[in-house]
């Protein structure tokens, strides 16, 4: 089954108009994705307790492990799906969704039986203390326990979704999900309804994913034969094709996810040695830097069907000109982000918590912060392009670079330097010196493309070949 729609939006629609239609939404659910975490946040804080603010961000790097499972099968899979579609090989693109479906189903289910049976050390290796574990556990219990799963297949299925075009769709599920968790908030957390403070944080996240879960696959039901995505589990395999060509972008993907989390866990570990008040304060700085983070989280990952569709399909001029669209856009919003945040860091922080000694806190850290913005998007993109054109270790080397390289190192350098605020700016030098390296990497890719003769009509006689080959090989 080939879309029409969809092959006039990714071959003929011009760039803008194809760009904002994938992008918008993305970034729409990225925003409202981080604006339901900002709820947590405003709403816990309101308890003025910094140790159920601390709770909260402690659980963050635990939360992004899941972000490790999706990306593995998530960008893996929807990466294979969009070059795929690019060669118009639809049987790879059905193995391919239904094999990231899966696994990433297993191992949502592994994972909340894992750190729910470790979960005293786990909670000592995440920082939490005697002090801080009681509100950690309770709100893991429900976002990590019984809530992997849904959260885990929630952001799986966007993705696949997203593959095929359908932006609109991925979209309005994480969307509304986020806003049943905004809604649910102030009921589960605050003292004049249930009272549950950072556990009824959780809950409603755990609550909101399961919706958004459900959306999905009503929709992929409704949509049945007429929807690239197949969760079918007879279309499951372990074909050396289909498991090599998801776990070759996945798995760099998951790695650079899980060089995340150990970067973060060192954040907090070395930010919980000055109190609560200090985890609160960088944890709210930090959800609120994300909302800009975001834009350009959900700028790369919108575009990246385009590009790899093109990418497959041989149209490498049109693949670059949506890059350099996306860059525009994407470094103007960020400047535009890091004056905001650095003139009005006080006010902002404020917003979420009336304790003078932590907004102090979470103002300088903010201003630090912010500066990473601009650099991080030219970052983002580059891992975003080498991703779609199944280029996975590509995106691993930028990966161990940012975390294990430049940013754990630096993280421990400046906290030396300038106790707790230095780690602030340990990720903007990271990012600086990243970029750098991406905007160089790129160059040489291009260039490489070019050198090849990569053009149209080259790469659609290559693709052509495979697949008369792979028919010859099934009879």
């Amino acid at each position: 089954m080939e879309d029409i729609k969809k092959t006039e939006l990714f071959e003929r629609t011009p760039i803008p108009k194809a760009f904002l239609k994938l992008t918008v939404p993305t970034v729409m659910a990225s925003l409202v994705m981080i604006i339901y975490n900002l709820a947590d946040t405003f709403f816990v804080g309101m308890l003025n307790d910094p140790i159920q603010n601390s709770a909260v961000t402690l659980a963050a790097p635990i939360m992004m492990a899941f972000y490790a499972i999706t990306n593995l099968f998530g960008v893996g899979s929807s990466s294979m799906m969009s070059r795929a579609l690019g060669r118009h090989d639809f049987e790879t693109v059905y193995k391919s969704s239904a094999f990231g479906f899966w696994c990433g189903t297993v191992c949502a289910i592994t994972l909340s039986l894992v750190a729910t049976l470790l979960k005293p050390p786990l909670l000592s290796i995440l920082g939490a203390t005697e002090e801080t574990s009681a509100a950690t556990s309770a709100y893991m219990m429900w976002t990590v326990s019984f809530g992997a799963l849904p959260s885990i297949l929630n952001v799986l299925l966007s993705n696949m979704v997203r593959a095929e075009g359908s932006a609109f769709h991925a979209s309005v599920g994480t969307m509304s999900g986020c806003l049943i968790n905004i809604i649910l908030d102030p009921l589960f957390i605050l003292p004049q309804f249930l009272d549950m403070g950072a556990a009824g944080a959780g809950l409603a996240t755990f609550i909101s994913n399961c919706f958004a879960c459900f959306y999905y696959l009503v929709l992929l039901y409704l949509k049945r034969g007429k929807t690239y995505v197949c969760i079918d589990p007879r279309k499951f395999t372990f074909e050396r094709e289909i498991s090599f060509g998801v776990f070759g972008v996945g798995i760099p993907a998951a790695i650079q996810n899980l060089l995340n989390v150990l970067g973060m866990t060192v954040f907090n570990n070395l930010t919980a040695s000055y109190g609560p008040d200090a985890v609160a304060g960088m944890g709210i700085a930090q959800k609120v830097n994300q909302v800009a983070f975001s834009v350009a989280l959900g700028l790369s990952q919108g575009i990246m069907p385009l590009i790899g569709y093109n990418y497959a399909g041989g149209n490498i001029k049109r693949m670059k000109k949506t890059i350099a669209f996306s860059l525009k856009v994407s470094i103007t919003f960020l400047v535009i982000a890091t004056v905001f945040f650095r003139f009005n860091s006080e006010n902002i922080v404020w917003l979420f918590i009336k304790n003078e000694n932590i907004v102090n806190i979470g103002a300088r850290i903010l201003r630090g912060f912010c500066l990473t913005l601009v650099f991080i998007a030219v970052d983002f993109i580059t891992v975003g392009i080498f991703q779609a054109c199944g280029k996975g270790s590509i995106s691993l080397f930028f990966a161990i670079l940012r975390k294990a390289v430049f940013e754990i190192p630096f993280i421990i350098i400046f906290n030396k330097i300038v106790p707790l605020y230095g780690l602030a700016y340990a990720q903007t030098f990271a990012e600086v010196i990243l970029c750098v390296i991406a905007i160089a990497v790129l160059l040489r890719f291009f260039k490489k493309i070019e050198t090849k003769s990569m053009d149209h009509w080259g790469v659609i006689l290559e693709y052509k070949l495979y697949n008369i080959i792979k028919q010859d090989k099934r009879k």
